[in-house]
């Protein structure tokens, strides 16, 4: 890809996050082409819809935490874990839940999907085996509650949910 069409790319989902995010998912094509500086026949060169335009969002969104989450195994878990959740409270995974959640996933998101599920269900268990994180909850759960934590608006890393989500999974130690 040419550089200024690379560019214009990163315009047009830069201005939609922005959009979406200030107005929520009813902001329009032309809106986005207006936002991002650009025309809208070049938004639709990019992207020949809305499908097309939030799947490409969603889909660099989860790669980027998937990548993330690779990198993050080689900490010891609940600082892995702590990792993640300030990683995710920086990205607009509520806006991409909420945005690709009314669409069917692409088989490219679906696989995400599956690999970060896998990388996060892993990280869990090695928290459980060294003792970091509850025993009484199973992977999935946990994994839905830093959910409720990092993919909702607002969520940031120190917020009051997120920090007694946290505290309720991490297993207490015995003072003496």
């Amino acid at each position: 890809m040419r550089a200024d069409a690379r560019r214009n790319r990163e315009r047009i989902v830069g201005a939609a996050l922005g959009l979406f995010a200030e107005r929520g998912a009813g902001v329009s094509m032309e809106e986005i082409a207006q936002a991002a500086g650009l025309g809208v026949g070049t938004l639709y060169r990019h992207f020949p819809d809305r499908h097309a335009l939030v799947e490409d969002i969603a889909e660099a969104t989860l790669t980027a935490l998937r990548d993330h989450l690779r990198a993050s195994l080689a900490q010891p878990p609940w600082e892995a874990l702590l990792n993640l959740v300030r990683y995710c409270a920086e990205q607009p995974l509520a806006l991409v839940t909420s945005l690709a959640g009314t669409t069917p996933a692409s088989p490219c998101r679906a696989r995400l999907t599956s690999e970060i599920d896998a990388l996060l269900a892993g990280l869990i268990e090695r928290a459980q085996d060294e003792d970091g994180i509850r025993r009484d909850l199973s992977s999935e759960q946990i994994a839905g509650l830093l959910n409720v934590a990092i993919c909702r608006p607002g969520a940031r890393a120190d917020d009051p949910l997120t920090t007694v989500l946290l505290d309720g999974l991490r297993v207490s130690r015995p003072t003496a």
